[in-house]
């Protein structure tokens, strides 16, 4: 049994604390990788849940593998999210209050898979053309990207 199917099968849907780890990978042209999320249609950053006996950059380099089929080298920490407006409730109901770890890397190896059962597609988008719909729990990792802000973030 997985570790969020053990854990629910303890709490039920009542709020637990929960980590997610996920990075912005860029290309040699400064184009950003995105992944079509199968569950929405929407375009997100590439990453997912932590699951027991990982660290956090193993999380991102694993979530970035199974959804695109890259391997990440080098990470650099882009920003940790955390707070009330990180509080979630799914739809079949489980609580979660999310610790987002937000990770850069220009370090990769290996071929992009066009689409698998997480990902409709993965694709490298300049920062200047976005697609439209993206992931509305992925904004604030965009708005932050593009503001220039001096990383790594804290919020």
């Amino acid at each position: 049994m997985d570790y969020i199917k053990n854990l629910r099968s303890m709490v039920g849907h009542e709020k637990v604390i929960m980590v997610i780890a996920g990075a912005f990978v860029f290309d040699k042209d400064n184009r950003l990788l995105l992944q079509q999320r199968s569950d929405t249609g929407e375009w997100g950053l590439p990453g997912g849940f932590m699951e027991s006996g990982e660290n956090v950059q193993d999380t991102a380099r694993r979530e970035v593998f199974e959804e695109t089929g890259l391997n990440l080298g080098m990470l650099e920490l882009f920003g940790i999210y955390s707070g009330p407006k990180c509080d979630k409730t799914f739809a079949n109901g489980d609580q979660v209050s999310l610790v987002q770890i937000i990770f850069s890397s220009r370090d990769y190896t290996g071929l992009l898979i066009e689409a698998n059962e997480e990902s409709l597609s993965n694709c490298f988008f300049h920062l200047n053309d976005l697609p439209p719909v993206l992931f509305p729990d992925h904004k604030i990792f965009f708005e932050d990207l593009l503001s220039g802000q001096e990383i790594p973030l804290f919020k």
